[in-house]
């Protein structure tokens, strides 16, 4: 499957609200669903793994609380977490205040 058939193909930009997802196929790679944030500490790159797909990349992502991995490994404050393991948050509405009528 191409990178660009997936729904994470656009790259993520530091301070981006993202949930780690549990890979459908599988158990892992973190025990749980839980919410971060894309880290500054270091640009997205390519993962370097036969399994990866073409074009994925993985990001230095800051948990909202420490998480085990699927291993019981842990626990842990940040990952390098690939790109298919990440879904983008909705950036919350802006508050405008209260609305003034004339």
């Amino acid at each position: 499957m191409a990178m660009a058939d997936l729904p994470e193909s656009r790259t993520l930009s530091a301070g981006s609200r993202v949930t780690v997802v549990k890979d459908p196929a599988w158990d892992g790679p973190w025990r749980n669903e839980f919410g971060g944030t894309i880290d500054a500490v270091s640009a997205p790159v390519p993962v370097d793994h036969p399994h990866a797909y073409d074009g994925e990349l993985e990001y230095w992502v800051v948990f909202d609380a420490p998480q085990y991995d699927s291993d019981g490994c842990g626990p842990y404050r940040k990952a390098r977490i690939w790109g298919r393991y990440l879904r983008s948050e909705a950036a919350p509405p802006l508050h405008r205040g209260p609305a003034r009528h004339a």
